[in-house]
């Protein structure tokens, strides 16, 4: 501007002279004479606006000398036409130079945070990052929050903040007027002054301004993300557009993650209500799937928290696979013989009922003390583990035969002493075989579920859980590391549980009679020592943690693999 007024005197001839005041203030003076021969009222001065911008004013002034008065006039016409045609150029390069910073700051901050938003499918870790992501870009304002709405009930609840004194309760947020009106419109909100705002009834006390921003996806408002301070004007239009951004970014993020979160609750209750079908077949063995699921998780987690095993840390997805293996361990169950998996005596009650018979017929021909020998096999049929005594008893019973008119009658036949002679349980070989296949009918029948990626190892887990470190588990009789770690921690729980609950065949151990149960085992080589030292020295804590994976269940939370807030 110096310039163009040094020539614009120059061109008339050094006979006036030129000045350009800022906002009532004569900042450049050219020609004869100073500052205060400008000042406003001067005689011999003419003076036209020039407008900077909405704010900032000036005035361009000339005082005329002895020179031409209609060149000067000219003159004067002529450089205020110029200066504001180059403040109105500035202000556009300005303005565009604003707008391209804008955008880029924007484009930026899309590149940045969708990665970091969209990394999981996990509600928490959404929501997580764009809190994160907000504090990043430091926006003004020391206190936020995220409520999110349950689609199920259409309450919006709170997700997340930061910024609050722990224990603060947030939920009056979402009765205001204000919070419903973002709700309803699908827009942000600027609030700089809450104090005024006729539709913020002070549901949280102490807040002077805040900026709520809708988190929307295609079908719906998914929440509103909310920063306020407690004192008044923090808040610009920029933070607005660039938080509708990082909500933008998030809504869809938001919209698949409940998607995702819906499928697994609907995967979890179909699961859950296999397992539970399958324990029902037998009174006895009811809730064990899902007790299993609970300490697997739980003893999986306590691992965690001491550092892993072995430089193993579960992820939430392989802690959420070790309770699917759980629940569905003994799937496999469905596909064995019903006599053979709810057997709970060696002979059934319609034998002993034709053994008992037969007795009866051998009193009256030949002598034969039939009640007495029938009440001892009576308690040999029932026992776990017969007395020596009692199994010699029943050899003796299975070589005598009855001789009358030319025919032999047996008192017990091959197939009765095969059962009455077993020195330990109620099952034949045979019969073992038959419910030994329960962990590769497992695997058979899930194999044609098609699980996700992040679950690959759930089918070794089911169709390893009974093998056993020394190979004498079924079915791959596999040894030492070819047994995957969870299937090695998943057979210690399924031992303590069954030892722990009532079966038709046994009363309940007490823990110290499992732990002693699961110490003779680690002794003989059947299972892995350094975990099931780990399990029996921390049973009091996994079992307290088993409890809480099991409040998690009823309450339907999606995130089963997040114990961080237990």
């Amino acid at each position: 501007m110096r310039n163009l007024l040094r020539k614009a005197v120059r061109l008339g001839g050094g006979n006036c002279s030129l000045a350009i005041s800022y906002d009532g203030e004569v900042v450049i003076v050219e020609g004869e004479g100073v500052a205060a021969d400008f000042r406003e009222g001067a005689p011999g001065v003419v003076s036209v606006p020039i407008q900077y911008d909405g704010v900032h004013s000036g005035l361009l002034s000339m005082r005329n000398g002895q020179g031409d008065g209609a060149a000067c006039d000219g003159i004067l016409e002529f450089v205020s036409y110029s200066i504001q045609e180059l403040v109105d150029m500035e202000r556009a390069r300005r303005s565009i130079a604003e707008e391209a910073l804008a955008k880029y700051r924007e484009l930026a901050l899309l590149h940045r945070s969708v990665p970091n938003i969209n990394t999981s499918l996990h509600l928490r870790d959404v929501v997580g990052a764009l809190i994160d992501e907000c504090r990043l870009e430091n926006y003004p304002g020391e206190l936020g929050m995220i409520f999110l709405l349950e689609p199920s009930r259409k309450v919006f609840r709170l997700a997340v903040q930061f910024g609050f004194p722990f224990g603060t309760y947030l939920q009056p947020m979402v009765d205001s007027a204000l919070f419903e009106e973002v709700v309803r419109s699908g827009k942000g909100e600027i609030v700089n002054n809450l104090e005024s705002e006729t539709r913020w009834d002070n549901e949280l006390p102490g807040l002077g301004s805040m900026i709520l921003i809708p988190i929307n996806s295609p079908n719906r408002c998914e929440g509103v993300l909310i920063l306020a301070s407690q004192n008044t004007g923090v808040f610009e239009a920029a933070h607005r557009r660039s938080l509708s951004t990082l909500a933008s970014v998030a809504g869809i993020s938001v919209s698949n993650s409940f998607n995702f979160e819906g499928i697994q609750k609907l995967m979890s209750a179909i699961l859950q209500a296999l397992a539970e079908a399958i324990d029902s077949r037998d009174p006895y063995t009811a809730g064990h799937s899902e007790r299993v699921a609970h300490l697997a998780v739980a003893f999986a987690h306590a691992l965690n928290e001491d550092g892993g095993h072995r430089g193993t840390v579960f992820s939430d997805d392989e802690l959420r696979e070790i309770y699917y293996a759980g629940i569905l361990h003994d799937v496999g169950k469905i596909g064995i013989k019903e006599e053979v998996l709810t057997k709970r005596t060696r002979l059934t009650d319609r034998q002993m009922a034709i053994v008992r018979a037969r007795f009866q017929l051998m009193g009256q021909f030949d002598g034969f003390d039939w009640a007495e020998a029938y009440a001892c096999l009576s308690e040999v049929n029932k026992a776990m583990t017969p007395a020596p005594e009692d199994l010699d008893f029943v050899r003796e019973l299975g070589a005598r035969v009855m001789r009358r008119d030319g025919a032999t009658l047996k008192y017990l036949y091959e197939d009765e002493m095969e059962h009455l002679l077993l020195s330990y349980g109620n099952l034949t070989r045979d019969e073992r075989r038959e419910i030994q296949r329960h962990p590769a009918e497992s695997e058979r029948i899930l194999q044609h579920i098609p699980m996700q990626d992040n679950y690959s190892n759930l089918l070794t887990i089911i169709r390893q859980h009974h093998e056993r470190m020394d190979g004498s588990g079924y079915p791959d009789s596999l040894k030492g590391d070819e047994i995957l770690l969870q299937s090695r921690m998943m057979a210690i729980v399924d031992i303590y549980d069954a030892v722990t609950q009532e079966r038709h065949y046994k009363p309940a151990f007490t823990r110290s009679e499992a732990v002693k149960i699961l110490r003779k085992d680690v002794a003989e080589g059947r299972l892995d020592s350094e975990l099931a030292e780990f399990f029996l020295n921390n049973i009091e804590r996994i079992e307290m943690l088993s409890d809480q994976v099991k409040v998690i269940r009823a309450g339907h939370l999606s995130a089963l693999g997040n114990l961080s807030s237990l």
